[in-house]
């Protein structure tokens, strides 16, 4: 089987972390966030990955290359020259989406997060016999979203409503499809999206069904919504009591650690924190609901919550960082600094307070 991943634009709501690499290199619980869907994908029997993208396709698949070798599948990318949204691409990579198989690919967006539970998508789709398959999920303010009108009973897709002014339903197109080589006949090669241009097409034909995802999802394509998606991510490892989750007297719930960070005594963990490779933790600090990337200091008594610290950064000791701060790439913020909401962009040394959300260029 193949799958195509659209990997797409700059990543601007997750500057400055996009200003070091392509967003789906970004950690995400201590790994690229793509490398998530490739294992995900990888796991029900895929071989090859198409990354659909329009910058910097050689550092991606620079990346890409030992995780091809580790993970023994192929990754190659198709590179758009101007945006053609979330169908346009399909069209693009034809030739390397269609082989002799006839078999079904799979379609993700990468800012997607969620169990992704591509066995069962696969077992409902040949069950339905259907064209193409889309993922489902239920959110408490569907008038944000498109929603999706589905029959509940088989699943079969009657129409999309884009932000509804009275409820028409609560289920939103979670990003992930499962499509049959047939749909890219629909397609041209021109900017096209993929939710309002193909699928009610293919729903007016009635060949479109809709599995509703079981457990967490979210699009974690900008800050307040990666920290929500790390806290339910690390609640679904807990649940499936997975070892990778730290313990000890130190922790407070849900905490991911990688094995060659060090953490100093007296330091109060969690919960909702991912600590990176090669990150020092001196003693004293206080941690909640917070990324801390590679090769970050964090030095004694300072205390993080509700922020990302990029990746060989400093945090000053007593120093106090809240309210969705993001340090980018090797940012040293000094001793005693409080930062509220600061947005600090790559390379930068920060000697006084911020006081209120504001960019630091």
């Amino acid at each position: 089987m193949k799958a195509l991943i659209l990997v797409g634009g700059f990543g601007t709501r997750l500057r400055p972390l996009t200003l070091s690499v392509p967003k789906p290199l970004v950690d995400f619980a201590n790994k690229p966030m793509i490398l998530h869907q490739i294992e995900a994908l990888k796991a029900v029997g895929v071989t090859e990955v198409v990354l659909a993208i329009n910058y910097q396709p050689e550092v991606m698949l620079n990346f890409l290359k030992e995780f091809e070798k580790k993970l023994e599948i192929k990754i190659t990318c198709s590179q758009e020259t101007e945006p053609l949204g979330t169908a346009g691409p399909l069209a693009l990579a034809r030739d390397k989406l269609i082989d002799d198989s006839g078999e079904p690919f799979f379609v993700l967006n990468s800012d997607v997060i969620s169990e992704y539970p591509l066995k069962e998508m696969i077992e409902f789709h040949r069950g339905h016999g259907g064209e193409a398959s889309i993922m489902v999920t239920k959110v408490d303010e569907p008038s944000k979203y498109g929603v999706v009108v589905m029959e509940e009973t088989m699943g079969r897709v009657e129409k999309f409503v884009e932000k509804p002014k009275i409820f028409v339903g609560n289920k939103i197109n979670a990003g992930i499809y499962l499509l049959n080589p047939s749909v890219l006949d629909r397609i041209e090669l021109k900017p096209t999206s993929i939710e309002k241009e193909v699928f009610p097409n293919i729903a007016a034909e009635n060949k479109l069904y809709a599995m509703v995802l079981p457990g967490f999802w979210m699009d974690i394509g900008q800050p307040k919504d990666y920290i929500t998606g790390l806290r339910l991510y690390l609640d679904f490892l807990r649940k499936q009591s997975s070892s990778e989750l730290a313990s000890g007297s130190h922790i407070i719930g849900n905490v991911l650690v990688d094995e060659s960070a060090e953490i100093g005594d007296g330091c109060l963990i969690g919960p909702d924190v991912a600590i990176g490779p090669g990150c020092v933790i001196e003693p004293g600090v206080r941690l909640s609901c917070c990324t801390i990337m590679r090769g970050v200091r964090i030095k004694k008594h300072a205390c993080i919550s509700g922020s990302i610290i990029g990746w060989h950064s400093t945090v000053g000791r007593w120093a106090r960082v809240e309210n969705m701060t993001i340090l980018g790439e090797d940012v040293h913020l000094g001793d005693e600094v409080y930062s509220n909401g600061g947005v600090v962009l790559p390379h930068k040394e920060i000697k006084s307070s911020i006081l209120k959300p504001e960019i630091v260029m």
